[in-house]
């Protein structure tokens, strides 16, 4: 299921939304909530999470948020993380599930995708996993599907 490259010992495993781990690569207000979650649980994410960081840090830099030094670093930042987290592949089942989703939660298609590759990392046993988003909606649909959901 999930693939990673390292594994600490004692600390636990969340599903991170795109939204939490781009506050890793770039100072916001979410940041510092990041950075401290970031020493307690180990990062899952969905397959298109990079594709979802790289279009929220160019959308960044057009807003004139991001200068060319800081869009430097944050994708180093980005490829840093990509090393260490676990990263749920796209699968039939994920497939399916999202369009089920979908039809009963206000979500968009991404956020779906998301849900449902969150419900395969945990083998649809959301109960006591962590999934971490400051994305609303994908928060209530979390909730709604069982996982415990960090209020960001």
């Amino acid at each position: 299921m999930a693939a990673g490259t390292r594994r600490q010992i004692g600390k636990a495993t969340a599903f991170w939304d795109s939204s939490v781990a781009v506050a890793l690569c770039v100072r916001q207000g979410l940041t510092p909530v990041a950075r401290s979650l970031y020493k307690t649980y180990e990062i899952v994410v969905w397959w298109a999470t990079p594709v979802e960081i790289s279009s929220a840090l160019a959308r960044l830099t057009r807003m004139g948020q991001l200068d060319g030094k800081d869009l430097v670093q944050a994708r180093k930042l980005a490829a840093d993380l990509a090393d260490v987290w676990w990263v749920m592949q796209p699968t039939e089942a994920i497939r399916v599930r999202a369009a089920s989703l979908v039809e009963r939660h206000d979500l968009r298609a991404g956020d779906a995708l998301q849900l449902a590759a969150a419900l395969e990392w945990c083998d649809n046993r959301p109960r006591g996993r962590a999934f971490l988003t400051a994305d609303r909606r994908l928060r209530e649909a979390a909730l709604l599907s069982g996982f415990d959901v960090e209020r960001l």
